[in-house]
């Protein structure tokens, strides 16, 4: 079981390693690309979910046998480390177990993981996806964005949003120029989907704010790529 990897490509902006928790994923976000990556049935992505067989003793055998230490571990790539309505005790070991092979845990969730605030600190960071969406017919399974912020402002460490994919531009437009200044934001484009967005005219905006602001803010790759196009 590859339960600790190095991501790869685009993903390799992210963090230094990661780790994948569950099966599928209940948020039933359109835009979802895992079912695709991982050669899964959309349906029984979204309705079957629990985490993978001996995750945490698996994890735990690769940390010990690779001494992997002193890395940033993004959570998670294929699915949410917080499944809403699913117990998520596994992300709670998978945390205490990275943490005590001295790692830190990049969290990126549409979910509640505030139960685990109290295994994080200043060397670790909690994330939420705001991407404009709509609730109710493009991200029905996942909390809403309001409170994914609102819990993000009460967790214990550093604290980031990831505007990607971009649904709406004028929603994250907006919410760039209210996100606190101590938030770290990442921004990126709607991929394997098509949109009307003008991309090179949306990431120069988004730069602009983020510059007068004195935001903390990170382009994705894929973003920049259309910006720096003539």
């Amino acid at each position: 079981m590859n339960t600790i990897y190095k991501p790869r490509g685009a993903a390799a902006e992210y963090g230094d390693y990661a780790v994948n928790i569950y099966t599928g994923c209940p948020h039933r976000c359109y835009y979802c690309f895992a079912p695709g990556v991982l050669h899964r049935d959309r349906e029984a992505f979204h309705s079957c979910v629990g985490p993978r067989k001996d995750i945490v003793t698996e994890l735990r055998r690769k940390l010990e046998r690779e001494k992997i230490t002193g890395k940033l571990v993004h959570l998670c790539f294929t699915c949410d480390p917080y499944p809403t309505g699913h117990d998520t005790t596994a992300t709670r070991e998978v945390i205490q177990t990275l943490k005590e092979y001295g790692n830190h845990v990049q969290i990126l969730t549409k979910g509640d993981g505030s139960r685990d605030f109290d295994l994080l600190d200043g060397g670790d960071w909690y994330g939420v996806t705001i991407s404009g969406a709509d609730h109710e017919s493009q991200e029905p399974g996942a909390i809403p964005e309001g409170q994914r912020l609102g819990i993000m402002q009460n967790a214990p460490c550093r604290k980031w949003v990831s505007f990607e994919p971009v649904i709406h531009q004028d929603f994250v437009l907006t919410m760039l120029s209210l996100i606190g200044v101590g938030v770290r934001v990442k921004i990126g484009k709607l991929n394997y989907h098509q949109s009307d967005i003008n991309w090179a005219q949306f990431g120069r905006e988004a730069e602009r704010i983020c510059r007068t602001r004195g935001l903390d803010y990170y382009i994705k790759d894929s973003l920049r790529a259309e910006m720096d196009k003539p």
